[in-house]
């Protein structure tokens, strides 16, 4: 009786042990759905299929800042951004924890390490406000901030999302409007007042960095830096 006593409970430790286990990589697994703080990742707007890219190329009107346009091309190496916590936080955020809806954040373009931003300039071929990129080494204002617009609880990497510029609560959006020479066929980036299918993005190629500091590569795309 003690031997089977000992059996019954021994099995039922495993069963609940086998429980806790499948529990956490559930868990852990969901975390990895979303798009977290410190990963590197490549914006893509759903309705011109094109990602947010940026290059040491100024524009010759408006803020005379660095340029930020869209591109087709899903290899293109200027098109990776790193999430950091926005301009002026006073905590710093947890490496590798998914971002929740509402945060916000600021965009450091990966090669040339200048921040996506926003400001009060037209845009030079829609007319719309201008966006660009700003700052040295990451340094820049309170243009650089961006509220991540979602559904859900957490900014899901299978899911759309809106960035609304923080201070002047227009949205991040592509017309469709082409340049010229020298960025010849690039699509402009502006920000635009109302909330519409131009505006929706999603977290596509890049390094997505786990809960556990560790990074996960997305299986769709590349993770070449």
């Amino acid at each position: 009786m003690e031997i089977n006593r000992n059996i019954s409970n021994y099995a039922q430790f495993l069963y609940w042990l086998l429980i806790i286990f499948a529990t956490i990589e559930s868990i852990q697994s969901l975390k990895y759905d979303y798009v977290t703080w410190t990963s590197t990742i490549k914006l893509l707007n759903l309705n011109s299929n094109a990602r947010l890219h940026s290059h040491d190329v100024k524009y010759g009107s408006g803020s005379g800042q660095q340029s930020v346009t869209a591109v087709k091309n899903a290899d293109d190496h200027n098109s990776y951004w790193q999430i950091k916590a926005k301009h002026g936080a006073t905590q710093s955020v947890e490496r590798g924890q998914p971002i929740k809806c509402g945060d916000v954040v600021r965009l450091n373009h990966l090669s040339t390490k200048r921040n996506l931003h926003s400001h009060l300039f037209q845009s030079p071929l829609s007319n719309n406000q201008e966006v660009s990129a700003f700052g040295e080494n990451g340094d820049g204002d309170d243009g650089d901030n961006w509220i991540i617009e979602c559904d859900d609880e957490f900014w899901r990497r299978d899911e759309p999302v809106r960035l609304r510029h923080e201070a002047t609560k227009k949205y991040l959006h592509i017309t469709g409007d082409t340049f010229g020479r020298p960025i010849h066929g690039q699509m402009e980036v502006s920000c635009y007042h109302n909330a519409n299918q131009y505006n929706l993005w999603r977290a596509n190629e890049g390094v997505y960095i786990k809960p556990n500091a560790e990074s996960t590569q997305n299986d769709e795309g590349h993770t070449e830096l």
